[in-house]
């Protein structure tokens, strides 16, 4: 047994007391002489030893009375567990993800651990508490409790490994202390396997709470799967996380305006077709009828007027009617000129400039050439077969291109195809390994093969460059290379002018990395905003003479149809939508796992720790005993004769 107040066991000295009083009042019986003697003599000793005995009665009583006041505020406990005495440290991790957004046995399970967090921790006991997006060290639930109340689901999710990374990090450095974390989630499945690194200085506790959600149906993507003059195909992907559902309204709006419905069975996944005018100004939204997850049931997206892509090719004796064939008239604006016509002047309007097999290339064009890239053109070099090698290395110099060493006689074929470069990303819908190898008569061999997208046979480049800039390493007119007749030619330089302005997509994914241009001219301290009504954002962004290049990843937060503005000119719009991997509906089978404490309540596990520091107090009984004594002493003194 212990005591919460110990020091008032000093005023147990008091009970000497009642000692002293008692023996003050012990006095000698005086004699008195009286003439009845043997009657009287036995009268006189029994009185005597009555009293005595009543006395001591009473004395130990009392003090036992007042030992048992005296240790009730001192408060005897004993406590429950070894460790109850130590001090204790506990951080929470709260998932407030999308897939927390089913509903649990008492609303959405997010809401069921708010509420329990809320109804069981003390409102003084001081914690740590963190989300995917937000962080509390060392605060009270007092102080937490508005931000609970209004805490909203985050469209990213960390990921379990580093979730405890974090968890242990928002502990103190006190080595007594009893560390808990908890980690509340349902544990979505992902492709990694679930797991974590043995501590033996953290009580690792895992809450799962548990979903009565059965289904959920997603829209997952959309895209353009047919353009004539009139109309565009959109076609649009919907997939269910469980059973199969007949007869699913897909709603799709311009505008908060109902264009059209479509009704879909799905089993596994499904798609729809939408036909839309083309040449319209679309801000669409397509909506779902579902009772799972709510999050995925709006997409947004948008299709801006799309400006021609500006791409200049130079040529000195070559022919270019494939680039022709290439850059049509739909898409891009293609002007070609022989370098000895050329007028510098139209270089800066570009985006995109081929030199197409130039035997040389002269210093004012390399001037040009680097103004140009710097205010974020792109360039093409495609050499001939006699250069002159000095102003071609000059120009790789200043362009960031791996030089040329010496001409190469020896024919090569094309076997190699980088599909990680980002040139040829989503180019192909599988890995190509037996189409016509494309050759080679005469070629030249850069000094280095960094940044490869197209290898020769014997693993040397064929052609090399990054987002900027571009070089073939062989001539492609038909007496030297049949590459222009090949099925790789219209994907790498289609891509090459889709890549010189990175026009706005139908959509955009909250959470990822994207680069958008803008086309317009921004004055000195103009910047662009993306507005959504309520809010307004400045993204980071680049500004160019003709175009200014957004990247967003972690803002915009929201989905829906943002304004891209200038002040208050809007120039177009944007569509960001939230990643779709939370409405899986797959989770942990958390029983696997060793050394951790597993529940499926954050009150169970709230109560648990608790526990740990709780103790059986004694104070009542004492209480009672001296209600007891007080007692038996008022009966003694009445009726004990």
């Amino acid at each position: 047994m212990q005591f919460k107040n110990p020091e008032i066991l000093y005023a147990l000295f008091l009970l000497v007391i009642p000692i002293l009083i008692h023996l003050f009042q012990l006095r000698r019986f005086q004699k008195v002489e009286f003439t009845n003697v043997k009657f009287l003599k036995s009268v006189k000793l029994q009185t005597r030893k009555s009293s005595q005995l009543k006395k001591w009665i009473t004395l130990i009583t009392r003090m036992l009375l007042l030992a048992c006041v005296i240790i009730a505020f001192a408060q005897p406990f004993i406590p429950n567990t070894e460790d109850f005495n130590d001090t204790q440290e506990t951080v929470i991790y709260l998932d407030n993800s999308f897939s927390m957004q089913a509903n649990g046995q008492n609303g959405t399970l997010l809401n069921e651990a708010i509420q329990d967090l809320i109804n069981t921790l003390p409102e003084n006991e001081t914690i740590s508490l963190f989300t995917n997006d937000a962080t509390y060290r060392h605060t009270t639930l007092k102080a937490l409790k508005k931000d609970l109340i209004e805490l909203s689901h985050s469209p990213s999710q960390l990921n379990y490994e580093a979730i405890y990374l974090k968890g242990k990090q928002l502990f103190s450095n006190k080595n007594s202390a009893t560390r808990h974390l908890v980690l509340v989630s349902d544990f979505q499945q992902n492709t990694t396997p679930l797991s974590f690194e043995p501590d033996s200085t953290i009580q690792l506790k895992l809450v799962q709470p548990k979903s009565t959600l059965v289904t959920n149906i997603s829209i997952d993507s959309l895209y353009i799967s047919n353009t004539t003059a009139e109309t565009i195909d959109l076609r649009v992907k919907l997939s269910s996380a469980t059973n199969a559902i007949d007869n699913i309204s897909v709603s799709l709006f311009n505008n908060d305006v109902l264009l059209t419905k479509s009704a879909v069975d799905i089993e596994k996944k499904a798609e729809t077709t939408f036909t839309i005018p083309n040449n319209t100004i679309i801000n669409g939204k397509l909506v779902i009828d579902d009772v799972g997850l709510s999050y995925d049931n709006t997409f947004y997206f948008n299709i801006n007027s799309k400006p021609k892509i500006k791409v200049l090719g130079i040529n000195e004796t070559a022919d270019d009617t494939f680039l022709k064939r290439i850059y049509t008239e739909d898409e891009f604006n293609y002007k070609s000129y022989r370098i000895n016509a050329l007028n510098f002047n139209l270089i800066p309007e570009q985006n995109l400039i081929i030199l197409n097999e130039l035997n040389s290339i002269t210093a004012a064009l390399q001037t040009a050439l680097q103004a140009f890239k710097n205010d974020g053109g792109k360039i093409v070099i495609i050499p001939s077969n006699d250069i002159d090698l000095k102003t071609y290395n000059e120009t790789f110099r200043v362009l960031d291109i791996s030089p040329f060493k010496n001409q190469n006689s020896i024919s090569k074929q094309i076997t190699n195809i980088n599909y990680d470069h980002p040139l040829l990303a989503n180019a192909f819908y599988s890995k190509v390994t037996n189409f016509q190898y494309p050759k080679v008569e005469q070629s030249y061999r850069f000094t280095s093969s960094s940044n490869t997208v197209l290898s020769y046979e014997d693993g040397s480049p064929f052609l090399i460059g990054q987002n900027s800039a571009y070089a073939f390493s062989a001539a492609l007119h038909s007496e030297n290379s049949n590459f222009k007749n090949s099925q790789l030619i219209v994907p790498v330089l289609y891509n090459m002018g889709l890549q010189s302005l990175k026009l706005s997509k139908l959509y955009y994914t909250i959470g990822q990395p994207n680069t958008i241009a803008i086309k317009t001219s921004l004055g000195q301290d103009d910047i662009l905003t993306l507005d959504s009504g309520e809010t307004t954002v400045i993204p980071l962004q680049k500004t160019y003479s003709k175009s200014v290049v957004l990247e967003t990843e972690d803002f915009p937060n929201t989905a829906g149809i943002l304004n891209v503005k200038n002040k208050d000119t809007t120039l177009q719009n944007l569509s960001f939508n939230y990643n779709r991997a939370e409405s899986n509906l797959s989770y942990y089978d958390l029983s696997t796992l060793n050394n951790v404490a597993i529940d499926y309540s954050l009150e169970t596990t709230i109560d648990s720790i608790k526990s740990s520091t709780n103790v059986n107090a004694l104070w009542k009984w004492f209480v009672i005993f001296a209600i007891a004594f007080l007692i038996i002493e008022m009966l003694l003194l009445k009726y004990l004769k």
